[in-house]
């Protein structure tokens, strides 16, 4: 008799904790895992702003799915289509011909990407932050801008480098334009002429407020604090176009930019729309409680993708945070393991604990079980709860180290930008 197949889409939070609980908890020959994903890897997002400024080594967010997932199969590439009819994915690797996988069971959770909407010169001149290459690609651009400002006596030149445009007033946001500014305010001492009064951060948001995931009051706060430190908090504000880098709001203010960071929202990963997956009228998969895909007993779902209900708002969904992802992954593979063993299964019911946001080094806002954090006592919360959630001992200790020698040394201000254009030395010297 064939061991049943378990094919898991996407190797984000919720595939990584399914697989790995999958992997504890499988018998010897019970079932095989499957695992596919565009990278061999997870990025633990919190971190990413964090990454971004310099105080985590970015290798150290990611955590490699083969060292982890060591009894399941891998596979890189793309999953281009889910059909429950046949019960068979569509699998592109990275080169060569596509594949049909057949399944038994399968975990269908690749995840949301970047929300973009048809602004003029947005596509062209705006980058994300949900990735770890988007962060340290802005990470070397940064501090490159920085470089070129000090190099140049082209005020306007200057002025376009040294100005800087975040979309977007979630947590992604403001974490991430918290951490990056203050990394340039502390970098700006080693470049001659410039200071922190010379850059110009600005935080766009469409609606009335920013950091919805927590209490007015705090989100008042943290707007007081961003404008403390120079940056301006523009809510009610849209973005009309960003072409050539000229930045048009609907307030009439209008600038030059070399600088667009897009985190206004996300959006269900393209492949769930590509099979015959049940949607809702976001594009997400229709789940139940027991984080199945509706209408199936063989198919599952839970993560960005997901319309999962929240059995604590009756009515409600679970909102798409990093927090429900993991544990509905290790619900969802004890429901997959007890479906398989013909058992009962366990509706997924959890209580928000609330968030933690960093807005540079000592600085936090946080809502804890209704409990409200700032300054210092929330940033030391932001960083001990993620610390504990890391998976694997291995990334733990090397990101208390990396902080460690933060405390004893300064942040390093190199701009490797040639990251982003490895041959052109090479491509000089055939010119010449």
């Amino acid at each position: 008799m064939a061991v049943p197949r378990i094919l898991i889409v996407g190797g984000g939070y919720v595939g990584m904790y399914t697989a790995l609980r999958l992997q504890r908890r499988l018998r010897r020959g019970e079932a095989r895992v499957t695992v596919t994903d565009f990278d061999s890897y997870m990025t633990y997002q919190p971190f990413l702003p964090e990454a971004a400024a310099g105080n985590i080594e970015p290798r150290h967010v990611v955590v490699p799915l083969r060292r982890v997932l060591r009894s399941c199969e891998i596979l890189s590439g793309s999953v281009e289509s889910v059909s429950l009819a046949d019960r068979t994915a569509r699998f592109q690797p990275h080169e060569g011909p596509a594949v049909t996988i057949g399944y038994d069971y399968v975990v269908v959770a690749p995840g949301s990407i970047s929300r973009l909407l048809p602004i003029p010169g947005l596509s062209d001149h705006g980058i994300g932050f949900k990735t770890v290459e988007e962060a340290i690609h802005l990470r070397n651009h940064v501090l490159g801008k920085l470089d070129l400002a000090a190099s140049t006596p082209d005020e306007r030149v200057r002025r376009r480098a040294l100005t800087f445009v975040f979309v977007g007033g979630g947590y992604a946001g403001v974490e991430a334009l918290g951490e990056l500014e203050d990394m340039a305010a502390d970098a700006c001492r080693y470049f001659e002429g410039i200071s922190r009064g010379d850059m110009r951060w600005v935080l766009v948001e469409a609606t009335d407020r920013i950091l919805p995931e927590v209490g007015e009051d705090m989100a008042r706060w943290t707007v007081q604090e961003l404008r403390k430190r120079g940056i301006e908090v523009r809510t009610r504000t849209l973005l009309r176009s960003a072409e050539h880098g000229h930045i048009v709001l609907d307030d009439g203010q209008e600038f030059d930019a070399e600088t667009l960071v897009w985190t206004a929202g996300v959006k269900p990963n393209p492949v769930v729309a590509a099979g015959d997956l049940p949607l809702d009228e976001k594009g997400r998969i229709k789940a139940t409680a027991y984080l199945r895909i509706k209408g199936t007993d063989f198919a599952f779902t839970a993560g960005d993708a997901a319309a999962v209900p929240d059995l604590t708002r009756p009515g409600m969904l679970c909102p798409p945070n990093a927090q429900h992802a993991v544990r509905q992954g290790r619900r969802l593979a004890d429901n997959l393991l007890a479906t398989m063993r013909g058992q009962t299964c366990t509706p997924y019911r959890h209580r928000n604990a609330g968030s933690v946001a960093s807005l540079g080094l000592y600085q936090g806002v946080a809502q804890v079980y209704g409990r409200q954090m700032r300054g210092f006592p929330a940033w030391f919360m932001h960083r001990t709860y993620h610390l504990m959630r890391m998976p694997t001992f291995n990334k733990k200790s090397r990101i208390l180290m990396d902080w460690t020698l933060g405390l004893l040394f300064p942040r390093e201000i190199i701009s490797l930008g040639a990251l982003q254009r490895p041959r052109e030395e090479f491509k000089f010297a055939a010119r010449t």
